[in-house]
């Protein structure tokens, strides 16, 4: 009791003091997920409600993390395809009223139909939240419109008692012409702009690009060859004793795909498994950040540890490792941890636990974990980025009762895209060591 007293005195949250009474117990290290998680997830879904706007459901790309009066108008549609799930799993959890949460899916859904402006189902990486038109002269993005896929095939398997719902997120998944993004090679081009035509880079080596594939394959109207499948590049990579497939590229890439589609207990034609390589992955950047000679100037632990592309004090940069990528300086991003929890649930939550208990003045927010901060020299992101809020709940919802997956893998089309590419289940040997899973 007088602990309790003495904490309540600290100004600490409900949530937060039963984070360290229980930490007090190692027996309780089971019970505490919970209320973590659900906290982290409540604090994301008051992102996608607050920072979308109510009539045409698009989602800012960044907000200001203590959810302040923010002037900034420019949505990314992949952060709306991470609110489409993100409202969803609101709905089934009873976060806030289900009928408003169902109108603004539906709201959300209209908009896209009849103001997103496309060319050939494809979608601006970014636009203006309030008419749909294209800002900053950027690209039709393919894998951004796959992420806004993505939340479009979910809320249509979730909602399936809504007529409306149903028959728009049919509609607008089979408008997307995948086979004109291909521009008559063997790869999806990265994007295209009305000035210059398509982009000099295609989705030709592992990374993020397995939605988008997967999508293009299951298509009813427009699916491409499953040779596209087959032929992008999966490059082995060595980390001290892990061996997996990886790019050199942030840990994201291991992980946004998977927020939708459950990889698990699977494996391809290559007889790869995915999820087990995203593993590997995370194990690799842990013992990155604790025990590379880089690394060795900051004060990474074992339950401190991450970063991935986010926010810098030097601007916004594609950082982390390994290898080491940009400007690495004692930086957190607490989604790297949990874009991860699924695939290492007790290395990465140690990390969100240590984060929200002890650095929760500097890291936590309205909207739950901020997007990038630094303990030595006490810099703070004042925004937060609505992907990595995306993917942070996804991931967090998907360990906990992969409502995401369940509701994404139900759809035939996405089913019919796993058969085309010949997944089929099988039961991995637990291993202590990750083993070669790649080929070139």
């Amino acid at each position: 009791m007088k602990l309790l007293t003495f904490l309540a005195t600290c100004c600490m949250s409900p949530v937060a003091i039963l984070f360290v009474i229980l930490s007090l117990n190692p027996a309780s290290s089971q019970i505490i997920e919970e209320p973590l998680l659900d906290e982290i997830e409540r604090a994301g879904f008051l992102f996608f409600w607050e920072q979308a706007d109510s009539v045409t459901g698009q989602v800012k790309d960044r907000s200001l993390a203590a959810g302040n009066p923010d002037p900034r108008n420019v949505s990314s549609i992949a952060a709306t395809g991470f609110g489409l799930a993100t409202l969803a799993i609101a709905h089934d959890r009873g976060y806030s009223n289900r009928y408003l949460i169902e109108q603004r899916v539906l709201n959300t859904l209209r908009f896209i139909k009849n103001n997103l402006t496309n060319v050939n189902g494809w979608y601006y990486h970014f636009v203006d939240m309030y008419t749909g038109e294209r800002v900053w002269e950027c690209e039709l993005s393919s894998i951004d419109t796959a992420l806004l896929m993505g939340g479009v095939v979910t809320v249509g398997q979730y909602f399936k008692d809504h007529a409306e719902i149903v028959a728009l997120s049919k509609e607008l998944y089979e408008a997307v012409d995948f086979v004109w993004m291909m521009n008559g090679t063997q790869f999806i081009n990265m994007g295209w702009k009305p000035e210059s035509g398509f982009l000099n880079d295609s989705w030709n080596r592992y990374c993020e690009l397995m939605i988008l594939l997967i999508l293009a394959i299951g298509s009813p109207t427009h699916p491409i060859p499953i040779n596209s499948w087959n032929v992008f590049s999966r490059p082995n990579f060595t980390y001290m004793e892990h061996n997996y497939i990886h790019f050199p590229a942030p840990l994201f890439v291991h992980q946004f795909s998977h927020a939708f589609i459950d990889f698990e207990n699977l494996r391809d034609n290559f007889t790869i498994d995915y999820f087990q390589n995203s593993v590997t992955a995370t194990r690799a950047t842990k013992d990155f950040f604790l025990h590379d000679e880089e690394m060795s100037l900051w004060s990474y632990s074992e339950n401190f540890w991450g970063v991935t592309a986010s926010d810098t004090p030097y601007g916004y940069d594609a950082w982390g490792g390994p290898p080491l990528m940009g400007r690495i300086d004692g930086s957190i991003v607490p989604c790297a941890a949990a874009g991860s929890i699924p695939f290492l649930p007790q290395e990465t939550i140690a990390v969100l636990k240590n984060i929200r208990v002890n650095h929760t003045a500097q890291a936590w927010s309205r909207y739950g974990f901020v997007d990038a901060f630094n303990p030595i020299t006490n810099w703070t992101n004042p925004d937060v980025i609505g992907i990595d809020v995306g993917v942070t709940v996804l991931m967090a919802d998907n360990y906990r009762n992969k409502f995401v997956w369940r509701n994404f893998m139900s759809s035939p089309h996405i089913q019919n895209a796993m058969n085309k590419i010949g997944f089929v289940p099988y039961q991995p040997v637990k291993q202590n060591k990750s083993k070669r899973i790649g080929s070139n």
